[in-house]
């Protein structure tokens, strides 16, 4: 079993890139700026990477993302006049960072022009990205867990960011169905390292059965979901007490309610991958004495919530931002159940080949269309969400399902030529993406996007 990076894939461009960002990093001691996305993935990268700079003695000063900002991330190079980091964002701006007086490293897994080739650059910038040695940023590899191995490449200290780099995948969702790929070779690692401890169960959160299921987001469970009197029927009809705790049921009951709430989902005509995300994998941490996954809502809550640097400070041991970020999560899934019911009551409007809806939600519009994607919207075409913000600009999130993208589904495309055509900027995956557009321009972005996912799925066309 392979302990060390280098061999971990064949692809040339895959040691050649981490050696140049390494080398740069190494070269360079000092203040560094790390600028990172402001969700759980990039606050998880962000994570790692400021560790492994305290480590190296580096003081480091984090900036968090929004959205798809070029004209802040040309402000921001401008106004720092020493060496940057770039984790979960900025692929899309490789031009900028050849200007930048002092070296630029960059690690992000999203799609980017040009794709698998990037562009020549300069000896002062390092680019990174999985797409690169033919790694899938979306499925084999996220932000969280480029970062993570990045750092394994400074030192093998860093394996004990595992809880980051797990974070961040659970956080873009790349562990549904269990980690594959690279990231798997990762978590297998660490798992050896005893880093972290592989588990599977019935996935509901913790507390008591009662109010984990009345508070479910992933499973949504259209009709229970945000309704515990008719949760406390359901328990109650299976001979299961609403206050057993998740981890208590035992066999029997917890075989009884997984049968019934399977067929709760069949019966809301959920896509049987994600029903089967009912019994699925989970990682304890040991070092945290919880799932991988409490850390990823933490993170990913203090992001929403739009204090990422909650998230961060918590991962460099800060026990006061733990406890907000514990708190920031029980508000983000508030926040997250709110929107749900509001889609289940209504508000979800066609537009041929795409369906869309408007969110108040700015930092949680996203969460919210990619679950209604998976429990409650037509399966059959993406989701498209708008959300105003001051100054005349609306952030855009699209969301569609592995099995859309299989069928042909590419948002990232879509997102990007649709916002170019109106004047804004996008981008992201073939199955989540977003952009940045005027707000006078949201029908006309609209009708973009129905024009080019049409033809992606022609085929699901009656």
């Amino acid at each position: 079993m392979p302990t060390g990076p280098e061999r971990f894939v064949e692809h040339p461009a895959y040691e050649t890139e981490f050696t140049r960002a390494r080398a740069l990093l190494l070269a360079h001691p000092g203040r560094w700026r790390v600028l990172y996305h402001y969700d759980g993935d990039g606050i998880a990268s962000a994570s790692s990477a400021l560790r492994a700079l305290a480590r190296l003695g580096y003081p480091a000063q984090a900036t968090p993302f929004v959205g798809v900002e070029r004209e802040r991330m040309a402000a921001l190079l401008k106004a720092t006049p020493g060496p940057v980091l770039v984790v979960d964002t900025g692929a899309s701006w490789l031009d900028l960072y050849a200007a930048h007086g002092a070296p630029v490293i960059v690690l992000d897994h999203h799609q980017y022009p040009g794709a698998p080739t990037p562009p020549k650059l300069p000896e002062s910038v390092a680019f990174v990205n999985p797409l690169d040695w033919g790694v899938d940023g979306m499925s084999e590899l996220c932000a969280g867990t480029l970062t993570w191995l990045y750092t394994i490449f400074l030192d093998p200290v860093n394996w004990d960011n595992a809880p980051w780099g797990l974070s961040g995948g659970i956080s873009d969702r790349q562990h549904v169905g269990g980690f594959h790929g690279l990231s798997k070779t990762l978590v297998d690692e660490a798992a050896r390292r005893s880093l972290v401890r592989p588990t599977r169960g019935l996935r509901l959160g913790s507390g008591p059965i009662g109010d984990a299921l009345t508070h479910a987001i992933d499973p949504f469970f259209r009709g229970l979901s945000g309704r515990p009197d008719r949760v406390i029927d359901l328990l109650k009809g299976l001979g299961i007490d609403p206050a057993t705790p998740v981890g208590a049921l035992g066999p029997d009951p917890e075989k009884r309610l997984t049968e019934a709430l399977r067929g709760h989902l069949t019966q809301q005509k959920v896509r049987p991958e994600f029903v089967e995300l009912l019994v699925q994998d989970g990682w304890w941490v040991p070092s945290w004495g919880v799932d991988a996954q409490e850390i990823a809502n933490w993170q990913n809550a203090s992001g929403r919530a739009g204090t990422p640097g909650i998230g961060v400070a918590m991962a460099l041991g800060d026990p006061s931002a733990l406890d907000r970020a514990k708190a920031a999560e029980t508000a983000w899934r508030k926040g997250i159940l709110e929107g749900l019911l509001r889609l289940e009551a209504g508000g979800i409007k066609d537009r041929g080949s795409v369906q869309w809806f408007e969110s108040p939600d700015t930092t949680l519009a996203g969460t919210q269309a990619g679950l209604a994607m998976n429990y409650l919207l037509d399966p059959f075409r993406p989701v498209v969400v708008f959300t105003a913000s001051p100054g005349g600009e609306t952030k855009v999130s699209a969301r569609g399902t592995p099995w859309l993208v299989g069928q042909g589904l590419d948002l990232a495309s879509a997102c990007r030529t649709a916002a170019a055509a109106v004047g804004g900027e996008g981008g992201g995956h073939r199955v989540a993406s977003g952009a940045t557009i005027a707000t006078d321009r949201r029908d006309a972005f609209l009708a973009e996007m129905d024009r080019l996912v049409g033809p992606q799925l022609k085929e699901l066309r009656p």
